[in-house]
């Protein structure tokens, strides 16, 4: 079970952003160096984060893309739906075609994975990462955070 890099790089840029939200517009180019990813790959990307609302984009000399709300209103389950769809761990789970699935302790378990990630994917917003991020910056640095 593992994310496309779709899921993946959707999330890392999109947290690149929300970085930077406030402030300045981030240019596609900058992400792309940044994150190790081809520019052609996050235009498509971004294409779809742009047409879902989570992103938006300004054209000129500062322009680039910015998150079209706040980190703390985007959450990763957000982006994650966008750029993957619903997350399925299993066939069975979807499936109300099977005749077993009335009495599979399996599919119960099965639901209980989806539902403990879906959960967390829904609770943790980009602010959330944001702040983990600053965290781990000031640790690093030597300075004991909060």
């Amino acid at each position: 079970m593992k994310l496309s890099t779709r899921g993946r790089y959707g999330v890392k840029a999109v947290l690149e952003l929300a970085t930077h939200y406030g402030r300045e517009h981030v240019s596609i180019k900058a992400i792309a160096a940044k994150q190790r990813v081809s520019e052609y790959y996050l235009e498509q990307l971004f294409a779809q984060l742009r047409r879902a609302g989570i992103i938006r984009s300004m054209r000129g000399a500062y322009g680039g893309y910015a998150l079209s709300r706040p980190p703390s209103d985007i959450t990763v389950y957000d982006v994650i739906e966008v750029l993957e769809g619903t997350i399925e761990i299993s066939d069975c789970i979807a499936d109300t075609t099977c005749s077993n699935s009335d009495c599979c302790a399996t599919r119960l378990l099965w639901v209980r994975i989806k539902d403990s990630i879906d959960d967390v994917l829904k609770s943790t917003t980009f602010q959330d990462m944001v702040d983990d991020y600053n965290n781990m910056k000031t640790n690093k640095d030597g300075v004991k955070g909060d």
